[in-house]
């Protein structure tokens, strides 16, 4: 982070110290502030070549660790999906086996009033 800031503050240093240079050569409005941006450009792209390649190496270093980061929250989800999968198996489970006794249980019942109403 400290990098990206260094370059960006050097950037801009650059920016005003061309913007100066050409409005005291006489440039004036949008023609002062376009001649500043193409040197300040050409002269960050010379001078700040070793801090803009610090800044890239960080922002790499960045990407990889925020990656490394969503894969351990990604483990982390599809583990606790996982578990609540199971859970939810044990509980259908559960009630499957609680179902299957009280339809034998309701199916004796059923079957003995009608077997008295048979006989009647």
């Amino acid at each position: 982070m400290r990098s990206w800031l260094t370059y960006t503050a050097a950037r801009v240093a650059l920016f005003a110290g061309a913007f100066g240079v050409v409005y005291l050569f006489g440039a004036r409005s949008w023609i002062a502030l376009i001649l500043a941006w193409v040197i300040s450009g050409l002269a960050s792209y010379v001078l700040l070549s070793k801090w803009r390649d610090q800044m890239s190496a960080s922002v790499v270093d960045w990407s990889k660790k925020r990656e490394e980061q969503n894969k351990a929250v990604g483990s982390r989800l599809v583990g606790g999906a996982a578990r609540e999968d199971e859970i939810q198996d044990e509980l259908l489970r559960a009630q499957e086996a609680e179902g299957g006794t009280e339809a034998a249980a309701g199916a004796g019942a059923e079957e003995a009033p009608k077997a008295e109403g048979t006989k009647k």
